[in-house]
């Protein structure tokens, strides 16, 4: 059986929000020019399809568009990336914009697919005594910090009546997460698809508890302000490529983890889990969505993890 061993590439600069590092590419991506459209993206999701089918490219030719990609292990890392200019537009999860946001960077939110709940997890390993998300308290949690996930132990231990200072978070990568937990140096890993999905197929990991009832585990498309400001064509080409991937891969799971599972090298039956628990239907944020984000921010706010209060909606875009 194929295992999942995520790339993991060398970066520089500190990572304020998330105490993680940027992958080197921002001097080549800022030297191409506003002729370039840098796309960040992560080991999975509809972007990876996009690059795979190459038809961005196709549609941005006649403008004088080239696109180039760049992998990042997590959100947090891909909009630090984003903010020091080497990635023009990306992905994350509902958590990454949160901190960067009050860090400061100068960022848009696009649009979003629809919540997926199922698609992140707290686990364990098969033969831990840990039983509840209760039994954590004094455990060491590994999770990615100021990703999605981070919300989800957030408010998982909340419901379980516990705070999140009664738990040891310990801050890995999803590849320095996963080796953590095989090797029994942290009690529990919160993590998102297709981590999960590998987790549970390869180490049979248990889940304690995934998203549902808890969070929507949102995933949010984004680009730097001045880029989308100077480009709004391009822009609405990427957006309307992704509505249609979205629209066929909703109805076409089986042909999506097949594509997937060539493009990032995770057997086709731990892809089409994945691709099962995942939101589809690429739209503008709505008021519903945008008032979840605020609640994730005033959270991470009243719990000192962001160091100011944040208005959401001042970094939507309109549209236009």
């Amino acid at each position: 059986m194929q295992h999942f061993n995520p790339t993991r590439r060398r970066v520089l600069g500190l990572l304020a929000a998330a105490g993680l590092a940027l992958s080197s590419l921002s001097a080549t991506a800022l030297a191409a020019g506003s002729d370039t459209l840098n796309i960040g993206y992560q080991k999975y999701g509809t972007l990876v399809l996009l690059k795979a089918q190459g038809t961005l490219e196709k549609r941005l030719a006649p403008l004088g568009v080239k696109v180039k990609w760049a992998e990042f292990p997590g959100g947090p890392q891909l909009l630090e990336a984003l903010n020091v200019g080497s990635v023009d537009l990306g992905t994350t999860g509902e958590t990454p914009p949160i901190f960067a946001q009050a860090a400061g960077a100068d960022l848009l939110y696009l649009a979003n697919e629809p919540a997926a709940p199922e698609g992140e997890a707290i686990v364990v390993g098969k033969d831990s005594p840990i039983r509840s998300v209760k039994d954590l308290k004094g455990k060491r949690v590994a999770l990615n910090k100021g990703s999605n996930v981070h919300y989800l132990l957030v408010r998982a231990l909340e419901k379980a009546g516990l705070k999140y200072e009664d738990i040891t978070p310990v801050f890995l990568n999803p590849a320095d997460g996963r080796a953590a937990f095989q090797q029994g140096s942290v009690d529990a890993w919160v993590i998102w698809d297709p981590f999960l999905a590998a987790a549970e197929k390869q180490l049979n990991a248990r889940q304690l508890a995934d998203g549902k009832g808890i969070v929507n585990n949102t995933q949010f498309y984004l680009a730097r302000k001045p880029y989308v400001a100077s480009n709004p064509k391009v822009i609405k080409v990427v957006l309307e490529e992704l509505q249609r991937l979205d629209a066929w891969g909703k109805s076409h799971i089986p042909e999506v983890a097949a594509e997937l599972s060539s493009q990032i090298g995770l057997d086709k039956d731990i892809v089409q889990v994945a691709a099962k628990r995942s939101g589809y239907g690429v739209k503008l944020l709505d008021g519903k969505v945008v008032a979840e984000q605020q609640r994730i921010a005033d959270t991470f706010f009243k719990l000192k993890l962001i160091p100011k209060p944040l208005v959401v909606k001042d970094i939507v875009w309109d549209g236009k």
